[in-house]
């Protein structure tokens, strides 16, 4: 597994688990990502935000954010 700021753009994943505390994943939850769901990175350059595409919208997502978040590959 590995966390959604360590891949690259075009890859498709799955998210497997959220971590953080319960504020951000109430936050991250409320977005739309939830685990199962489903994640397109559309961008991933140093220090920008991760802009992934997941249930018909398009994210832009902190990379501290995004440490928290572990994935699947597909």
């Amino acid at each position: 597994m590995k966390k959604l700021n360590e891949l690259q753009a075009g890859n498709v994943g799955k998210v497997q688990s959220i971590g953080g505390d319960v504020h951000f994943q109430s936050r991250i939850t409320s977005i739309g990502l939830t685990p199962g769901s489903i994640v397109e990175i559309v961008q991933n350059k140093r220090k920008r935000p991760l802009l992934i595409y997941s249930r018909d919208s398009l994210i832009a997502i902190n990379r501290k954010d995004a440490e928290l978040i572990e994935m699947k590959g597909n």
